[in-house]
């Protein structure tokens, strides 16, 4: 009898990742290169560096992966590999390779979309569990997808083994994650600037700036299409909700104006050596304040304080528009602590069910690939041979107006 296996396949941006999942429930192994010290001097991933990263990593992460697992190519039953959306190039290395294996070893090749991948990340740890621990893992949910790509919601349904996801609501522009990393660029502190941010927050006013979120509405000169923005222009906004519909752009360029206006930017640029030198963020107040002054712990503290409220506000409201009792948040920034505080009393005050991946889980891994595909290799849906790269791969339709 088939054991299930399958070795997933991620190189969708600057992570190359293998794993091998059993019956999308068990994990095996999960191995992740990390190219955070490529991209660092740059405070943002290059296209460029991070494929040519994955092509030095790719076949040592799977060997690796394999290795963890104790099995080798010929007990496998499948390949996963994520097909989009992300950096073309970077998605590409995992294609060919994936490709090349399922051909050599003549197994069937699953194409699995990433914002997919991050909603079963949160299904995977969840399924992991013994019988009697589990929750309704298989149950339709909410699924607030929040990374430095991607700000979505969905309604995951699954229907007949497999699932299926209907969008409710996107960001416009930037997604949370980046507004994150540009903001932490711009007040000279590390990359991936989210983990900063989350670490020096703790120690600022949150209430100290008060930044807020304007309504969005459908402009009537575009008829309902989307405007052409980076973020929105691959997926029509016609038939959303503008009340689930996110907007980071903005919030971005506040923070902006108010280091303009309180003339920090030299005091950010002084701090960049002390950020290098430091390492990783700091844990006491006593170190942030070496670090920063009080006046841009409270500014970071307001902005993130902010970015989670219309978070909070949108999913929450969408949740209650759906009579949703569940909520799946996943994708990097759900690793964020004050995120994961806020949504969890939130949900209770609420009386709903919520979860979170594993911190592992949270950011770009192979694991979640692996289980994805799962529901996809049960029921015979694999890739055809011509299989390559989308950038702009959707995930979901579109509700009916």
């Amino acid at each position: 009898m088939s054991r299930g296996l399958i070795l997933g396949i991620e190189s969708s941006c600057d992570e190359t990742a293998a794993a091998v999942v059993e019956r999308g429930a068990r994990t095996l192994s999960s191995v992740v290169a990390s190219q955070i010290a490529t991209h660092l001097r740059y405070g943002g991933v290059v296209p460029e560096l991070a494929s040519r990263e994955h092509l030095r990593a790719i076949v040592p992460v799977v060997r690796a992966a394999l290795a963890e697992a104790r099995v080798t190519l010929a007990d496998l039953d499948a390949i996963a590999v994520t097909s989009g959306p992300g950096l073309a190039g970077a998605l590409l290395v995992g294609i060919t390779y994936a490709k090349a294996l399922a051909f050599a070893q003549g197994l069937p090749l699953v194409a699995v979309n990433h914002l997919e991948g991050h909603i079963h990340a949160v299904l995977l740890q969840d399924r992991s569990l013994p019988d009697g621990h589990r929750s309704e893992a298989d149950q339709a949910a909410l699924a607030l997808v929040v990374s430095g790509g991607h700000t979505h919601l969905y309604l995951a349904q699954p229907t007949a083994g497999t699932w299926h996801y209907s969008l409710i609501g996107r960001t416009l522009d930037d997604a949370a994650g980046e507004a994150y990393d540009k903001v932490a660029k711009l007040l000279g502190l590390g990359y991936p600037g989210g983990p900063w941010i989350d670490a020096l927050a703790r120690f600022g006013n949150p209430h100290a700036v008060p930044f807020a979120f304007a309504q969005i509405k459908t402009k009537a000169h575009l008829g309902g299409k989307a405007p052409r923005t980076k973020a929105a222009r691959t997926a029509p906004i016609a038939n959303l909700d503008p009340h689930f519909l996110f907007s980071f752009s903005g919030i971005k360029t506040a923070v902006l104006r108010y280091v303009e206006l309180n003339r920090l930017r030299d005091e950010a640029a002084a701090r960049v050596p002390r950020m290098l030198a430091a390492g990783r963020p700091p844990q006491t107040k006593e170190a942030a304040l070496a670090l920063c002054p009080q006046t841009t712990l409270d500014l970071i503290a307001s902005f993130q304080h902010a970015v989670v409220g219309d978070l909070m506000k949108k999913t929450f409201a969408a949740a209650e528009s759906l009579d949703a009792e569940r909520i799946l948040v996943t994708g990097g920034v759900a690793a964020n602590r004050e995120l994961r505080e806020r949504f969890t009393a939130e949900a209770s005050r609420r009386g709903l069910q919520i979860a979170f991946p594993t911190l592992a889980l949270s950011t770009d891994n192979a694991a979640m690939i692996a289980a994805a595909a799962w529901p996809r290799f049960a029921a015979g849906e694999f890739a055809p041979a011509d299989l390559t790269a989308d950038p702009s791969l959707a995930l979901g339709l579109h509700p009916k107006p």
